[in-house]
């Protein structure tokens, strides 16, 4: 994991905010989904593999109740921070398959930190964080490749995702309540083919 956290320290010090695939100027697919889930502005929610994303400018805009971002380079939660200013904000550096939740979230949000995930060890790990940070009734937005996106991202080989090989992962105790597909454009044109699921844990 040392050699992956340096790959993605390497990422946030070497290159800008729009020269990453991944980069998008508004987080409005994120916004929207976490809000057809009824995820409110009096819930807590946690952003998964955050990085230097947008979405915590916009929850912090609108004045969430709790916002957390959890990622495994504190370059990529420093340039964050240093954008939204001292705001309250957790920020925590943390591999999110080895990571103990101190606290539950109503909703957890990932958008392409899960399908670097390619072996199964690292898919369980991930799905028993989730379930230890996730309230009761919670709800987790998850956007990976789409089984015809890409192979690769960043140089690192990725796990392509439907809804199916999700619900398998995550096991009984969620339900599948919305699934959409949707293009990202990168910042150079290209595009990416994600798969976003929405589930509820019980």
């Amino acid at each position: 994991m040392d050699i992956i956290k340096a790959h993605w320290e390497n990422v946030y010090t070497s290159k800008g905010e729009a020269e990453v695939s991944w980069f998008e100027q508004s987080p409005d697919l994120s916004l929207e989904l976490l809000a057809e889930a009824a995820v409110t502005h009096d819930a807590a929610i946690i952003d998964i593999g955050g990085g230097a994303s947008r979405l915590v400018d916009a929850l912090v805009a609108r004045n969430q109740a709790h916002v957390a971002v959890l990622d495994l380079s504190a370059n990529a939660l420093d340039r964050a921070r240093t954008r939204v200013g001292e705001v309250p904000v957790d920020w925590i550096v943390s591999d999110v398959t080895a990571w103990q939740p101190t606290r539950r979230y109503d909703a957890w949000h990932d958008r392409a930190a899960f399908h670097f995930l390619t072996e199964l060890e690292q898919q369980r790990n991930y799905a028993e964080v989730l379930s230890n940070a996730l309230e009761h009734n919670g709800v987790a937005v998850i956007g990976t490749f789409a089984p015809d996106g890409p192979e690769k991202c960043s140089g690192l080989p990725v796990a392509r995702h439907d809804t199916e090989s999700l619900r398998q992962i995550l096991g009984p105790r969620y339900s599948l309540i919305a699934h959409r597909r949707c293009d990202h454009i990168t910042p150079w044109g290209s595009i990416q083919r994600f798969q976003f699921s929405t589930f509820r844990h019980h």
